[in-house]
């Protein structure tokens, strides 16, 4: 079994799709590597490939302000993406570069463990969930896969295109938030 560090350099070495060819850097993920609460976007964008750190562009500045609002910091959680480098132009990653790549993010999955991952936006939702997966009607729903508690939500980028998006986000925010206290409290009587 890998350890994050052997698998964070793997990933930096990785040239099993297109994608490698542009990449400035890969963008492995960061965060609590034991924590309960793991988000997954669809992949890196402009300011991630310069910085190698995934979320640190408007997104991921919206992101901070959701985090804060149900009292949870970066430090609490860990930040992932299907896939680990930028798709030209911000595009959405193709099938076959995902497929790829999602390898990685499970071995991710299994190393955290986490008990709740969040899918930020329909892409992470697709390849997490179901690849029919509508974001707009399915968003906020719990899904219970093995020991995951699932959730999709809307990718911050869309919170910044389209303000009326908000309060289902927040509402999912919400949900979010009840659903951690309900693990934490299960364990305290476990």
């Amino acid at each position: 079994m890998y350890t994050l560090d052997q698998l964070k350099y793997i990933v930096s070495q990785c040239k099993m799709c297109e994608l490698y060819k542009e990449r400035n850097n890969t963008v492995f993920g960061e965060g609590n590597p034991h924590a309960r609460i793991m988000f997954i976007g669809e992949g890196p964008g402009y300011y991630e490939d310069q910085m190698g750190r995934p979320f640190v562009g408007k997104a991921g500045q919206l992101l901070d302000k959701m985090l804060s609002s149900i009292e949870l910091k970066r430090e609490d959680i860990y930040i992932g993406n299907i896939v680990k480098c930028r798709p030209p132009n911000n595009r959405n990653p193709l099938e076959v570069e995902s497929k790829v790549c999602i390898e990685y993010l499970r071995w991710q999955v299994k190393l955290i463990d986490p008990d709740i991952i969040v899918c930020l936006g329909a892409v992470a939702a697709r390849n997490i969930i179901s690849q029919d997966f509508k974001i707009s009607k399915e968003r906020g729903a719990w899904i219970k896969k093995g020991k995951f508690h699932i959730m999709a939500t809307y990718h911050p980028a869309a919170l910044l295109r389209d303000e009326s998006k908000k309060r289902d986000s927040w509402e999912d925010l919400k949900s979010l938030r009840a659903k951690y206290e309900e693990i934490l409290d299960v364990e305290k009587r476990g």
